[in-house]
């Protein structure tokens, strides 16, 4: 056992992250409402372009995304809490509960302010002048808010569906005229900023490894802790320990932290942005880059001959921690040595450091009192090289001889720190530098030590100018612009954007290209695209891979099961015969073709729902819910949640819902970590339903037939499932008899209803017998059945 002395670290943390995307979606959302202001004709213009041509947009595109997008846009919300609390994750979704109540109340607020007493320009940019539209959507600012505040981000399966859903919904809003352009972009940065507000606000997780993590990462890297002790942090934030070893040695150890890896970077990017620095590092580093970065650099001093600790190991602290081993060497930090002891042997002690760096084209980059120590001989010793690059450009290694003369001469004085470098690099070395002597180009604590020595850097350029009287400095322009511009550049850029706006607007020609197949043609190649969606969906669920025309086969070979066997006992014994002669393990097969026959039953009656729904209405309604039934929507989300948190309870849903984790779910579940897989098998599922459609409602016409594809759909989904219980081979007598029924029903007459039905019949299940046999005995000669 280990002791570890160390503060106790806090259960949340307030992640500086959340607080810079909060910051950067408020500037963005300031950025859309000022520029939809000034280019205020042009967004009209594309306002009315664009609702001209969603009124052109087909009546069944219109009502499949009204009903998917309303409906979605609140049931994946709902299935990823449920998901979360079953994984003992409902603290997340409270959080992302409280953000969408949030968000509920600052649109609300919002909005009313905005109709009542709000800005008339804004207004207008958000409403179009419409009385009944909302500025901005409750609904989706609440979702918004919720899947920003659950980190639905880090899940690349839930994040493309969501934003599938929210796409649709915006969509239908804004064909049924329920929502303008810039609301709906308001609208989702609105959500976004209150949901990293209430991350922020209420903090995170911990999820840094304790001291403990630490000394068992350090036992994986051969050494062998016998006490740690944090001590205090190292100028980048990061938490450093003291760990004493069993053979009486001591490691410095640096823990770099995921969530502080975007600390300070604001100022990176202002630096960035403001001056030429001909670095290769990025703003924004992730922990594995920054880790590869500091060690890299550690080596190449180490190789260098400098004076450093030596690095003696790294290593991942599991998913959201790094750790940097340093041999201990006691040392005092220059910045504590007092002015007078800093004699000229220890300055060119200094330099020679330098001297050894700069041969090795090393940039330091951050050679201040901090990171250079002297040690129990008063040897010198470089820290901190974390911020350092190898292979630097001239312009580095030039500003850290900058850097370094001009925090020496605040030390020492000008003459003194000009001297003691000269005698070691030369004046040669120190005259590329002189152009450097800018206070824009030292750190920031350099920089506010100036403030009491405004005519230092003068002075030091004096200095190398009386050693090398007859250099000829060439100016470094190391500003791109000085903050002063920054109102001219931002100025500039909207006016140039209002100028080329302003020009006009082309509008492309309106091409209507509509293919005229005879209806008998479509319904044959409808009743064709069903056997490869057949093998689409079956690929889907089958995580090993399958040849895409084997498989296909395997489908038409099904066809000639039928005549024998039901239609979906047929089915399914051929594919699994097929799935394991290609070498899966039986019960993996069975529960592969189990887990497509599910899914594929779920999607049955959900199209059935829909186009039942779709044929009930005459027009697209909006699926959008009123602000009350929202509001009841997330109570009965809170209480849910609170139900579900109760252990007892939630051992009764556990134990009924276990039984559905054996077989066909695992298999579902090794599907789910393929986001190809995914998209295989659900677009083969919709595919092969709608092919089916297609033909029948192909058949219809192709007899004169006039019926809404919804209602022809209806009857296919319904008729085929009836037909599917009933136990003759294929269902033969039963899928006919329920289809003319439905299609009468509908309101075809009875002589085309069933010219219909047999013309459908003989497209997908009599005409697929002679390919169905050639493909069942490929596959047996073959071996593949």
């Amino acid at each position: 056992m280990v002791l570890v002395v160390e503060p106790l670290l806090p259960q949340r943390l307030r992640r500086p992250s959340d607080a810079l995307r909060f910051l950067a979606t408020l500037l963005g959302l300031i950025a859309v409402v000022l520029l939809a202001l000034v280019a205020k004709q042009t967004l009209n213009g594309l306002e009315a372009d664009v609702e001209e041509g969603a009124k052109r947009a087909p009546d069944l595109l219109i009502t499949v995304s009204t009903f998917l997008g309303g409906a979605l846009v609140l049931a994946i919300p709902v299935a990823f809490a449920v998901e979360r609390v079953l994984h003992r994750d409902g603290l997340r979704v409270a959080e992302g509960l409280i953000a969408a109540i949030m968000g509920m109340v600052v649109s609300f607020f919002l909005s009313e302010w905005l109709i009542s007493t709000g800005p008339e320009d804004i207004r207008q940019l958000l409403t179009g002048g419409r009385h009944d539209v909302e500025p901005v959507s409750a609904l989706l600012t609440s979702v918004i808010a919720y899947v920003t505040a659950v980190r639905i981000s880090r899940r690349p399966t839930w994040r493309a569906v969501m934003w599938t859903a929210v796409a649709l919904n915006i969509f239908a809003l804004y064909t049924g005229t329920s929502i303008t352009l810039p609301g709906a972009v308001v609208t989702i940065l609105l959500g976004m900023a209150v949901g990293y507000a209430t991350l922020y606000s209420v903090g995170s997780p911990n999820t840094r490894p304790p001291g403990s993590a630490v000394v068992a990462a350090l036992r994986r890297l051969g050494q062998s802790p016998v006490k740690a002790r944090r001590i205090e942090d190292d100028a980048q934030g990061s938490r450093r320990y003291a760990v004493g070893l069993a053979d009486g040695h001591r490691l410095d150890v640096t823990v770099l932290d995921r969530d502080r890896q975007v600390a300070g970077l604001l100022y990176r990017l202002w630096r960035r942005l403001r001056l030429h620095t001909e670095t290769r590092r990025r703003a924004i580093r992730s922990l594995r880059a920054e880790l590869e970065r500091e060690a890299l650099m550690a080596y190449a001093a180490q190789a260098a001959g400098v004076s450093t600790p030596s690095l003696i190991g790294t290593s991942e602290i599991g998913t959201d921690a790094a750790l940097l081993a340093y041999e201990h060497i006691p040392t005092t930090a220059l910045e504590d040595v007092p002015d007078e002891e800093i004699d000229d042997e220890l300055l060119s002690r200094i330099w020679r450091q330098i001297q050894l760096l700069q041969a090795k084209r090393l940039a330091h980059r951050r050679l201040t009192g901090d990171s250079i120590h002297l040690d129990a001989s008063r040897q010198v010793v470089l820290m901190d090289a974390r911020s350092g690059e190898i292979a630097a450009g001239d312009l580095l290694l030039r500003l850290d001889l900058a850097q370094l003369l001009t925090y020496l001469a605040l030390r020492v004085g000008a003459e003194r720190s000009v001297r003691a470098a000269a005698e070691v690099l030369g004046p040669n070395a120190l005259a590329a530098a002189l152009p450097l002597l800018q206070r824009i180009a030292l750190t920031r604590e350099t920089r506010s030590a100036l403030a009491k020595h405004k005519d230092l850097l003068s002075a030091i350029r004096d200095q190398i100018v009386r050693l090398e009287p007859e250099v000829e400095v060439e100016e470094v322009q190391l500003e791109r612009f000085r903050p002063s511009a920054l109102f001219a550049i931002i100025g500039g850029a909207l006016a140039a954007y209002f100028l080329l706006t302003g020009l006009g607007r082309v509008n492309p020609a309106d091409i209507v290209a509509k293919a005229h197949w005879g209806w008998t043609g479509a319904a044959l190649a409808a009743a064709a695209t069903t056997y490869l969606a057949a093998a689409l969906m079956l690929m889907g669920f089958v995580p090993e891979k399958l040849p895409l025309g084997r498989t296909v086969l395997a489908q038409f070979a099904g066809s000639f099961v039928k005549l024998v066997a039901p239609a979906v006992v047929g089915g399914v014994a051929i594919n699994t015969r097929f799935l394991q002669k290609r070498g899966i393990p039986p019960g993996q097969a069975v529960a592969s073709v189990g887990a497509s026959q599910l899914i594929g039953l779920v999607f049955h009656v959900l199209l059935l729902l829909f186009f039942a729904y779709v044929t009930g209405s005459s027009t697209a309604p909006s699926f959008t819910p009123s602000r009350g039934l929202l509001v009841a929507l997330l109570g009965l989300a809170l209480l849910v949640l609170a139900v579900l948190g109760i252990a007892p309870i939630r051992r009764i849903v556990v134990k009924r819902t276990r039984s559905l984790f054996s077989g066909v779910v695992p298999r579902l579940l090794d599907v789910l970590q393929s986001p190809r897989k995914i998209l295989q098998a659900s677009s083969g599922t919709l595919l092969l339903t709608l092919a089916f459609v297609a033909c029948l409602d192909a058949s219809v016409r192709a007899f004169g037939g006039e019926l809404n594809y919804a209602a022809v759909a209806v009857v296919f989904l319904a008729g085929n499932a009836i037909g599917s219980a009933a136990p003759t081979p294929g269902g033969l007598g039963a899928v006919e008899a329920s289809l003319i029924l439905g299609l009468t029903l509908s309101g075809l007459p009875s002589e085309v209803a069933t010219s219909a039905v047999l013309l459908f019949r003989l497209l997908t299940f009599w005409l697929p017998v002679l390919p169905g046999w050639a493909a069942f005995t490929y596959l047996q000669r073959h071996e593949a059945l």
